[in-house]
């Protein structure tokens, strides 16, 4: 019996196959809340975007190869429009390229919903079509 074969053994010899296959997609939605506004107009700094696209992309890289991977870089960051307190916004990370421990993945954050403050100070709507905020390209590195 090898190694790989006894039971006893924690260790593997044999790494399993990547599932990671391009045009998968992993998305999130959630709220943004006031405690997160730092300029006028709750503005959200677009920091908040990227720690958003990180989420996304680790989810993704646990889904693709059961590891939760390392940010290597990102590219063609834009800011698009804005992202404020109250808005409900959705991120999604999509797999645009996979390499032997590379993953590279196209980023969105959407607006879908908005407060609306003119109408009341609980008042929102839902955007229909949702607001693109931000875009960006990522790399990420598994094991």
């Amino acid at each position: 019996m090898t190694e790989a074969q006894d039971p006893r053994t924690t260790r593997s010899t044999t790494r399993s196959t990547t599932k990671a296959t391009v045009g998968m997609r992993v998305t999130h939605r959630r709220y943004v809340p006031y405690s997160h506004a730092h300029y006028a107009g709750n503005l959200v700094d677009g920091a908040y975007s990227l720690a958003a696209f990180g989420d996304v992309a680790t989810e993704l890289c646990i889904v693709t190869d059961d590891d939760e991977g390392l940010f290597a870089s990102y590219s063609d960051v834009q800011f698009r429009s804005r992202v404020q307190a109250g808005d409900v916004i959705e991120i999604s990370a999509e797999l645009v390229r996979v390499g032997r421990r590379s993953r590279e993945m196209d980023f969105e954050v959407r607006v879908v919903a908005r407060g609306d403050e003119e109408r009341g100070g609980s008042a929102a709507q839902v955007l229909d079509p949702p607001v693109v905020a931000t875009t960006a390209r990522g790399v990420v590195v598994v094991p």
